[in-house]
């Protein structure tokens, strides 16, 4: 599997998904548990291979082609679907330093309220090397996460959360603030957050161009100097936030 330029339209469709997800895992494992011990080398080194692995690059194609529900929702690029070769020739291109494109925003309405709130679609392209990423990412933050922290986090959701404030105040009653972080996707500042990714120097500077990459709104290109848009790995980075 490591000649994609050999690989023919209907062997997407034969690839052995369960196979290249275990050698994923293994790997993530690898880098949760040198960040556990705070070996930072073997953390960026163990980042740097699952990113150039075939299978990495095969399963961020997949979902962000196939898997995700927003598959067929186009960036700047226009492209909504990808064919069985398509995707093969999009495996072989994923790597680090590739050029990037501003996303293409739209406007979507919040849950029971009139007001919209914006949602940032970047190229199939960017959206696959931002999957990658956050497979590489995604195990050394997870070591490093507090505990009771629930937002964006895999494997967890808001039952979780409800079941740990149960369990804190079931048995004496204490102080809950209910708060929301006002435009919080929207206020990131982009040197803080490439200081505390702490990331290397490759990876630093693919991840400073999404985020100064800017945003095309009704056929308008406008500058991104702060802010991450909601979309893509946005999620991740909002978490280390």
């Amino acid at each position: 599997m490591s000649k994609t330029s050999s690989k023919t339209t209907v062997e997407w469709h034969e690839i052995n998904w369960r196979k290249l997800e275990r050698r994923v895992y293994k790997l993530q494992t690898r880098i949760y548990q040198s960040s556990q011990r705070g070996d930072v080398r073997a953390v960026r080194r163990l980042q740097k291979t699952l990113m150039k692995s075939w299978s990495a690059r095969a399963l961020a194609v997949r979902r962000v082609t196939q898997d995700n529900c927003g598959k067929k929702t186009a960036g700047v690029d226009g492209v909504k679907s990808l064919t069985p070769k398509r995707r093969l020739n999009l495996v072989s291109q994923l790597k680090l330093g590739s050029k990037v494109s501003p996303t293409r925003r739209v406007w979507i309405p919040k849950p029971g309220r009139e007001e919209k709130r914006p949602l940032g679609i970047p190229t199939t392209k960017d959206r696959a090397l931002q999957a990658l990423v956050k497979l590489a990412l995604e195990p050394e933050w997870e070591a490093r996460f507090e505990p009771n922290s629930y937002g964006f986090r895999v494997g967890r959701s808001c039952h979780d959360a409800i079941e740990a404030i149960f369990n804190e105040i079931r048995y004496k009653p204490k102080f809950v603030l209910d708060a929301d972080i006002k435009s919080c996707f929207d206020r990131i500042d982009h040197q803080a957050l490439l200081r505390k990714l702490n990331t290397f120097p490759t990876l630093h500077r693919q991840i400073r161009a999404w985020l100064k990459a800017g945003v095309i709104d009704a056929k308008q290109l406008f500058p991104t100097s702060e802010g991450t848009p909601q979309g893509g790995c946005s999620a991740l980075r909002s978490a280390v936030w």
